[in-house]
């Protein structure tokens, strides 16, 4: 049964899927909220740069969900440090990898230089993917799959410079994490083209085409991670696979997704499309065990779901703030997750991130 229906409308690499249709502009929003803590004296801060993921994306232009994924790790890091942590997001809702890297991660590079910064979070590569998708949706006659290859491409390029350049601005962060791809619009795309494979003459299911570019795609983020000495945290498997054994072979679906550190792109590819395809699930029914599910996507079938109804305006200039206490007692952390870590998308996505940050600041 479903227990909780759509929401309508640390240095951290998080590359996620935006959405489930190309869109044709892109629109900063950025904020800055202040988690105070009673009697901290110190303020750290968690920079996040990314697209309309990290921005909180609820659909309206002028404001964002207060509870996404930097705003819940924030919670956790102002509980383990007991500091009042200040949660930077720079976010540009449509972009792609490449402006991000440009436009946020480099002309906006002062924020991760503040001496006060210990946590550094970016998530890119989704609308490269969604815009793609989007155009071989609409192709007729023989298919083409360049624009997914070049999607590839332009995502692994600038996944390494944001990495370098992270490395480069961000030299008091204690933690640097990437978060790779969850694919909304699973199930929808369990549907045939309208243009036919130049090799077979047939056409082509989507998400059969789709699925081996997601996973090289996360390979590649965890794979760059180590390299640069960043963690990655598996959005992928967070969303879309169950949170118990379901298939029998002694581990949780969602544990055996994990990327592993020295296996190949290929072997992981192979892995993710082919030996545990069955478990795979959309995240709009996202099983905590075998009887209930949480809805991880909001009605538009892209976005992460998020805890409450609290937003952060956006001034016409891009830019929103505010400051509060955290939603949460310390004795309602338990075994260091919320009374919420598995009931939304972006609750999920903050907790697993949160599980890389260091002990103290």
């Amino acid at each position: 049964m479903s227990v909780r229906s759509k929401l309508s409308c640390a240095v951290v690499v998080v590359a996620t899927l935006v959405g489930g249709r190309a869109t044709a502009s892109a629109i900063n929003q950025n904020t800055a909220w202040t988690i105070n803590r009673t009697n901290a004296t110190t303020t750290y801060r968690v920079v996040a740069y990314g697209d309309s993921i990290f921005a909180g994306y609820n659909g309206a232009p002028y404001s964002v969900a207060r509870r996404a994924a930097p705003y819940v790790d924030g919670e956790y890091l102002s509980t383990k440090w007991n500091s009042n942590i200040e949660v930077v997001r720079r976010t540009k809702s449509g972009a792609r990898a490449d402006d991000i890297y440009n436009s946020k991660i480099i002309a906006e590079r002062s924020y991760m230089q503040a001496s006060n910064t210990r946590v550094v979070m970016f998530e890119m590569c989704g609308n490269d993917y969604l815009q793609a998708r989007s155009a071989f949706t609409s192709q007729t006659g023989t298919c083409s799959y360049s624009e997914l290859d070049s999607a590839l491409f332009n995502c692994t390029i600038n996944m390494e410079r944001a990495m370098q350049a992270i490395n480069t601005y961000a030299t008091t962060a204690k933690v640097k994490i990437i978060s790779n791809i969850y694919y909304p619009g699973y199930d929808a795309d369990n549907v045939l083209t309208n243009c036919t494979d130049s090799t077979t003459g047939t056409r082509v299911n989507k998400q059969t085409r789709f699925l081996p570019y997601m996973a090289r795609s996360n390979w590649r983020a965890c794979n760059l991670a180590a390299r640069y000495g960043f963690q990655c945290a598996d959005a992928f498997a967070e969303y879309m696979a169950a949170d118990y054994d379901s298939n029998g072979d002694g581990q949780i679906d969602r544990d055996a997704l994990r990327y592993r550190a020295g296996e190949t792109e290929a072997d992981y590819v192979n892995r993710i499309t082919h030996t545990l395809r069955s478990t795979l699930r959309d995240a709009n029914a996202h099983l905590v065990n075998s009887s209930a599910s949480y809805d991880y996507i909001q009605s538009d079938n892209t976005h992460p779901t998020y805890s409450g109804s609290a937003t952060i305006g956006i001034s016409t200039s891009g830019n929103g703030s505010g400051s509060g206490s955290s939603d949460f007692s310390d004795s309602q952390f338990v075994n260091g997750q919320n009374p919420v870590w598995n009931q939304y998308g972006h609750e999920r996505m903050g907790w697993s991130i949160s599980t890389f940050d260091s002990a103290t600041p």
